[in-house]
């Protein structure tokens, strides 16, 4: 079968093409034929070798994948052949708080799903939405479920609340469409008049320039009547960190995402608040690190209740791996970048 390893860390030819024997499911595995796969940053940071867990030699990369089981052990019960699974991001995790002997992910410490067909645990999938194709399903285990876990991990989110998004990212677009189907509003930044007319047909309500607002902050309290907003999908970190802890309500949530992947000491290793942002403020700063498998099982059914479509830039063939690598990392997508399946 074709498969990709990571041989070589660091640059993305490092990342190169084998062939390998198919696998045999042992009693409680499943094999799926992986029909696509879509990329993370966080395989980025694998890939530098600046992710915060060390990934094995020669890993399969990647974490999310979906396709079709066709073979099972004999001591399968959650899956049979023919049915549509993705792989969970935290294989390990799931129910409850994620716990050290949990941390295993694909494409890092476990092989992940860039590869012809998986050999997975039964335990270490999750059934796809029936209405999506292969493309969008792949797109689930990283960016959706960190979404979903921000909106909902938290304090519950009511109908008529306000929802920042950071951005045109695949979690932000997906924390818009998460927010809009439980009836928030949603502000939303970028600095691209395209890439805003695309976040207002996605049901933003406000789209405020960061660059032509460099304080957009102000804005966002400007729209929302002084209030702020009841939560931020912080999904920058240091940038912007204490613009949305100004931009946030009284008791808002700020979720945040991305911390600083710099060595300890180095120029712009802290995330820095500053008092001013912070004195007249109660919101709680959450950190979010996806979830777990029973989150992902729930966000599947508020996809499936809401017909959702994940935004998708661009589909790449199997063969053009690097090639999807590359443009993910340059291209500044509007959606996620798959890899079609073998």
């Amino acid at each position: 079968m074709h498969t990709y390893r990571l041989d070589k860390p660091g640059e993305i030819d490092g990342i190169v093409r084998h062939e390998i024997g198919e696998p045999e499911p042992g009693p409680a595995q499943i094999v799926v034929r992986v029909r696509a796969t879509s990329l993370n940053r966080r395989d980025l940071l694998i890939l530098q070798q600046r992710y915060p867990l060390p990934s094995a030699p020669g890993v399969v990369p990647v974490s999310d994948g979906a396709g079709e089981v066709v073979a099972v052990g004999a001591e399968v019960t959650r899956f049979r052949t023919g049915d549509r699974v993705v792989g969970a991001y935290w294989p390990r995790w799931h129910d409850g708080r994620l716990r050290p002997e949990l941390i295993d992910q694909f494409g890092c410490t476990l092989d992940g799903m860039l590869t012809e067909y998986a050999l997975l645990d039964e335990q270490w999938a999750v059934s796809v939405p029936e209405h999506l194709s292969w493309e969008e399903a792949a797109t689930l285990p990283c960016a959706a479920l960190t979404a979903w876990t921000s909106l909902v991990g938290g304090v519950p989110l009511e109908p008529g609340q306000t929802v920042l998004t950071l951005g045109t990212g695949p979690v932000a677009l997906f924390a818009l469409q998460f927010a809009k189907a439980t009836g928030c509003r949603v502000v939303a930044t970028t600095s691209s008049a395209a890439k805003a007319a695309r976040l207002r047909e996605l049901g933003a309500d406000h789209v405020i320039d960061y660059t032509a607002t460099p304080q957009w902050w102000r804005a966002v309290r400007e729209v929302t009547g002084g209030l702020g907003a009841d939560l931020v999908v912080e999904t920058n970190g240091r940038p912007t960190i204490d613009q949305s802890v100004r931009a946030a309500a009284l008791y808002g949530q700020v979720v945040l995402l991305s911390v600083p992947t710099v060595p300890a000491g180095a120029p712009g290793a802290n995330l820095e608040i500053s008092g001013d942002a912070y004195k007249n403020s109660l919101a709680t700063i959450r950190r979010v690190f996806v979830g777990s498998r029973a989150d992902h099982e729930a966000m599947n059914r508020a996809i499936s209740a809401n017909l959702l479509h994940p935004v998708i830039d661009r589909v790449f063939d199997f063969a053009e791996a690097p090639e999807a690598y590359a443009y993910y990392r340059d291209g500044a997508p509007f959606g996620k970048v798959v890899i079609a399946g073998a």
